[in-house]
């Protein structure tokens, strides 16, 4: 499979750091972005001051507010938040060709329908060849090539190691597997657990209650996955526990920072 080039679809902070991930696994990577200023800047001075500020961006990003030039790429990859992913999908629809590898990079659950994005994207795409990205992975360490290992699911294994090989780099590791379900509801269900976490911090019941409320959540997380078809494998993974750990476990989460928020009593739950 020829993948020389890669479409980021969405020019938020984690859009970018798979950008950077990208050109540093030597790709050709265009990052479509809807905001003209993080376009601007981005190609006059390689860098996300909107979304990512600090961090220098290899100078062979190049970002559009053209979809069509993103999806022409050899790879897509869809990072927009999850509430939207049905919206641009859909645009992205004529613009993207049959069996097209489109890999799927944002967590959760659409509101309106209870649906996870992997069958969003089935709904809306159901031309391309879908994967799901997810894994312990701050946007802020992947754009500064610090190390991080995620999985990369993919229900034909032939694609998907050839995707994760070519996307891939000694910083950025992906293993594939083939539970796309069990892949995105790890991505999905740590948030929930986050901000329970951030509360208990927030309300300072300390690190014991921290750890029992982790524990006892990772335990709720792989019956809930069991039961909706997810491995109980790929949930003790990098993208079930591994994400839940980091997302728990670090002030850089938004997700455990809102917890905090939440549990101090601000009124401001903004992070």
């Amino acid at each position: 499979m020829k993948i020389d080039s890669v479409g980021i679809i969405g020019g938020g902070a984690w859009g970018t750091a798979l950008a950077q991930a990208m050109a540093f696994a030597g790709r050709k990577v265009t990052l479509w972005a809807r905001e003209d200023d993080v376009v601007a800047a981005i190609n006059a001075r390689h860098e996300n001051e909107t979304f990512l500020p600090g961090v220098t961006l290899d100078a062979g990003i190049v970002a559009t507010g053209d979809l069509g030039a993103a999806a022409a790429c050899d790879a897509v990859l869809l990072v927009v938040p999850a509430q939207h992913v049905r919206r641009v999908a859909r645009d992205l629809r004529p613009l993207l060709r049959n069996a097209q590898p489109v890999v799927m990079c944002s967590k959760g659950i659409e509101q309106a329908s209870g649906k996870m994005m992997g069958d969003v994207l089935a709904e809306e795409l159901p031309h391309v060849t879908p994967l799901v990205l997810s894994g312990p992975s701050f946007a802020a360490d992947v754009a500064r090539g610090l190390p991080a290992a995620l999985t990369l699911a993919c229900a034909d294994e032939a694609i998907g190691q050839e995707v994760a090989e070519r996307l891939g780099s000694a910083k950025f590791r992906l293993y594939w597997s083939s539970d796309m379900v069990g892949v995105e509801l790890g991505g999905a269900l740590k948030n929930v657990l986050a901000i329970a976490a951030g509360i208990v911090d927030g309300q300072g019941l300390g690190a014991s209650a921290h750890a029992a409320l982790v524990t006892r959540g990772f335990a709720e997380m792989r019956r809930l996955g069991k039961a909706l078809g997810a491995r109980t494998e790929t949930l003790n993974g990098l993208s079930g526990l591994g994400d839940l750990i980091l997302t728990c476990g670090s002030p850089q989460s938004r997700n455990m920072s809102l917890g905090r928020a939440l549990g101090q009593g601000r009124r401001s739950t903004r992070c």
